[in-house]
């Protein structure tokens, strides 16, 4: 990414640190704004989950099999995946006053599309409006807060934008099941509406104009990036069915990876890369990715998992197994108001650690619940769940950005966003193949020792998310989180 002008950088875009602990006074705007990209976060997350629990309905409107609404499912991850990677230059060129507004205004639009679609290829094609529009949105989004927050509240501002992203795939499910059994399955995407529009004049009255760049397209980054990510999303979405195509999936997760590597070896020649990756030297910024990735990889199985096991092991109603995931829910939005507390005592390093042990606990817990467990311990240990999981996303989400210089913020957020999008469908992904590893080696196919094994892998991932963090120094992202080590450190 080319330098800002000097006029840039000394613009409310590019905030100036404050010394640790100090007190900011926040405008209307930077209080307000990321209310307003949180919600535009759980529009993009609810429409990835929400139509799950509806298939059967639009099914047999549409005239197919259930199981081909599944390219609905496809097209919406893939466009996301595939259209993330412009979001920053797009940002960069026409200014995110006009971006953002029009990116909501476009998911609006596609998601009333969707609900008048007549046919399965007239959804396939809304569905990928909706996430072209979803790719620009988010990101885009998350960019103006990082530009316009005090380094001080940063810690404040992403949990607000973090929670809905957790708790829309807990909600998205049941939600659903609730719309299309009460009305149609058309209002699952018509209540994005007023949504939408209120979110739309937010936008226009919140976002301040600012001078765009003239830089080039990548068009061959956004080629191969795009290809690779929309091959690697759909290689992890094939792998989840029942039966999957092997084959298939191998040959999407192959030539995926290939594009991917490519495109990463020409950002970091090209001159004008469509991904800056100058923020990956920033060791804040690279644990985020590297160990962060793995972290979201973990907790994107939760969602996934908890209901199959409640339902299918456990024998649960589905409306039993909805209300048992609203612990997880509770406890994600319950400890926000708690974590710039905590992370003010204990810093990034010592949460990320800490924390991060205690996910693993709670995937252990997990893989420890049988039918005979009562569900006030079950709740209890969800809840105890939904509260870890919640603050180690806010501690990475937050700790990433704390060192980037604003030169390589846009950058930064985009790779962000794009890892954030793949690594949850992983999860899902690698949740679905080893619970099939483990019938293959003999257990009872969707019972509790195969739930049980299944929730042991995903701790044992997270517990390996935990090896990039053990070399940030104790005063890692000081700055942002405001914490005092007691003892000078030195970087590793």
């Amino acid at each position: 990414m080319s330098e800002p002008s000097p006029s840039h950088q000394s613009s409310p875009a590019s905030p100036q640190p404050a010394p640790p602990g100090a007190t900011t006074a926040l405008t209307a705007s930077q209080t307000a704004l990321p209310l307003l990209v949180a919600s535009t976060f759980f529009m993009e997350n609810l429409d990835a989950t929400i139509i799950t629990t509806s298939i059967p309905a639009m099914a047999a409107d549409f005239g197919v099999a259930p199981s081909q609404l599944s390219i609905g499912l496809s097209a919406y991850l893939v466009a996301l995946a595939a259209f993330i990677p412009a979001s920053g230059w797009l940002a960069d060129r026409l200014g995110p006053r006009r971006v953002f507004p029009s990116a909501i205004a476009l998911f609006t639009l596609a998601s009333v599309l969707c609900a008048m679609s007549t046919s399965l290829d007239m959804f396939t094609l809304c569905r990928v409006l909706q996430g072209l529009a979803g790719a620009m949105m988010v990101p885009v989004g998350r960019l103006v807060v990082l530009r316009n927050t005090p380094k001080p509240t940063l810690v404040r501002a992403i949990a607000t934008i973090t929670w809905p992203g957790l708790a829309a795939p807990v909600l998205g499910p049941a939600l659903g099941g609730f719309i299309s059994s009460t009305w149609s399955w058309h209002w699952i995407f018509l209540i994005n509406v007023p949504l939408g529009i209120a979110a739309f004049v937010a936008a226009l009255w919140l976002v301040k104009p600012s001078p765009g760049q003239r830089k080039p397209f990548d068009l061959s980054g956004f080629i191969a990036s795009g290809v690779g990510a929309s091959l690697l999303m759909f290689g992890v979405e094939l792998a989840s069915r029942t039966p999957a195509d092997w084959p298939m999936v191998i040959a999407c997760l192959a030539v995926g990876l290939l594009a991917m590597a490519w495109s990463i070896r020409h950002f970091v020649r090209t001159p004008h890369p469509l991904i800056n990756l100058g923020a990956l030297r920033v060791q804040t910024f690279a644990v985020t990715v590297w160990g962060g990735s793995l972290f979201r990889i973990a907790i994107g199985s939760a969602p996934f998992l908890l209901p199959l096991m409640f339902q299918l092991a456990f024998g649960m109603s589905a409306v039993t197994s909805g209300l048992l995931m609203l612990a997880l829910f509770a406890g994600n939005l319950g400890i926000k108001p708690a974590t710039t507390p905590i992370l003010r005592r204990f810093g990034f390093r010592g949460v990320l650690l800490g924390n991060g042990v205690l996910v693993a606990v709670g995937f252990a817990m997990c893989a420890l619940l049988s039918p005979a467990t009562p569900l006030w311990v079950i709740a209890l240990v969800l809840l105890f769940g939904g509260i870890c999981r919640s603050v180690q996303f806010t501690t990475l989400a937050t700790m990433g950005f704390a060192d980037v210089p604003p030169s390589d913020m846009s950058g930064a957020s985009t790779l962000f966003s794009a890892l954030q999008q793949m690594t949850t469908g992983m999860g899902i992904a690698l949740g679905a193949l080893v619970l099939k590893i483990t019938e293959v080696a003999g257990a009872t196919p969707f019972g509790t020792a195969s739930f049980r094994w299944t929730f042991v892998v995903m701790g044992a991932i997270a517990l390996l998310a935990l090896i990039d963090g053990v070399r940030l120094p104790a005063d890692a992202g000081a700055q942002v989180s405001g914490h005092k080590p007691s003892m000078p450190s030195t970087s590793r």
